[in-house]
């Protein structure tokens, strides 16, 4: 019997799937190759604290019952910990999550949102799946830019997204300039301030924006226990905003969405400051590193202040990417990421950093001679 293919909303079937960096085990397959160094994904390559180990190991005990859907333990302690109400944060399946409630709230058709372009691709993705309209200003020299996207303001326009630091490009918006522009974005639009990376973060022109929750009742931020916590698998971020709005979010969100052990990992990572200023302080090391290779090498790349490099390349970053590939070494193209010309790759281990600045350049090497 011959079935009709059924029929998929034209917003969706538009969309692309987002590809993610490659897994280790998969590389592990197709190349044959024993020993794999994954620098695709933004990952802490130091693993979690031991105290979230030994919290989810706890946990287990109690797998057969479901979460508290709020996780109040958890949003109570976070509060504590940066000096805000506790029914100012909703905990989400990664941060990812917030912004699918954000968009599934607060997008209709026709409304627009204002993002980077180039940025975290799940803003765009997400708007287009409710039904918006994406509206995208360039970077500037790899940063956002902040006058543009507010001279891009409609009557249409509900949203903004400004990733600091940015995906993938790593580079902060100066803080006056944000400071400046939280204060004129009219109030009755959403302005989202991704902090993915905000731990990584050692400069002083970078904006505390907690403080400017009270007075901005239309600002949201979003957080992680992806990145510095090393707690990627287990999917658990958060967003920080008014109480009002996330008494609306609550009510598109899964009941369930957060599990027991990613509550009991995040818990436990609070209490382990010296695992966070480690892991911080590894990777400027890392940082430092990479940098004065790719300068020896003659490569140049965006200033980052988050755990990964966006290298500038002569040549396809796909190309390289391959090479690296069949190295061991998984970076990201940066076809996929908007800088055809590009890779973006983790700083991970010294081990880790040394053998990708070895691959790098015999991959440099071999495309120069081909």
């Amino acid at each position: 019997m011959t079935y009709k293919k059924i029929p998929v909303r034209k917003k969706i079937e538009e969309l692309s799937a987002y590809v993610s960096g490659k897994p280790i085990e998969e590389v592990q397959r197709e190349l044959g190759l024993e020993t794999i160094v994954k620098l695709a994904s933004n990952e802490n390559p130091y693993g979690c604290s031991s105290l979230a180990k030994e919290a989810m190991i706890a946990e287990m005990e109690q797998a057969s019952f479901y979460p508290e859907g709020l996780a109040p333990s958890l949003a109570e302690k976070l509060a504590r910990k940066l000096s805000i109400k506790q029914d100012q944060i909703i905990l989400g399946n990664g941060s990812d999550e917030v912004i699918r409630l954000l968009t599934r709230t607060y997008i209709q058709p026709n409304d627009e949102v204002i993002m980077a372009d180039v940025t975290f691709p799940r803003y765009e993705t997400n708007v287009l799946i409710d039904g918006g309209t994406p509206v995208k200003i360039p970077l500037t020299n790899g940063v956002h830019d902040l006058q543009r996207m507010y001279d891009a303001i409609t009557e249409n326009t509900r949203m903004i997204f400004v990733c600091n630091p940015n995906n993938p490009t790593g580079t902060i918006v100066q803080r006056e300039r944000l400071r400046a522009f939280i204060e004129k974005i009219p109030k009755h639009i959403l302005l989202v301030v991704d902090e993915a990376y905000y731990e990584y973060v050692n400069d002083e022109d970078y904006l505390e924006t907690l403080p400017l929750l009270n007075n901005h009742a239309n600002l949201v931020i979003l957080r992680t226990f992806s990145k510095i916590h090393g707690l990627a698998a287990l999917r658990i971020g958060y967003g920080i905003m008014d109480a009002s709005i996330i008494q609306e979010l609550i009510k598109v969100k899964e009941p369930f969405n957060t599990n027991r052990l990613a509550q009991a990992a995040a818990f436990a990572s609070l209490d382990d400051d010296t695992f966070v200023e480690q892991c911080a302080r590894r990777n400027e090391e890392g940082r430092n590193y990479l940098e004065t290779e790719l300068s020896r090498m003659g490569l140049s790349f965006f200033p980052s202040h988050a755990n990964f490099l966006m290298i500038k390349l002569n040549q396809p970053g796909k190309v390289v990417f391959e090479k690296l590939l069949t190295s061991g070494v998984i970076t990201r193209s940066g076809h996929l990421l908007g800088y055809a010309d590009t890779i973006r790759v983790t700083i991970g281990t010294p081990l880790e950093n040394d053998k990708f600045i070895t691959c790098l350049q015999n991959a440099i090497n071999e495309t120069a001679n081909v």
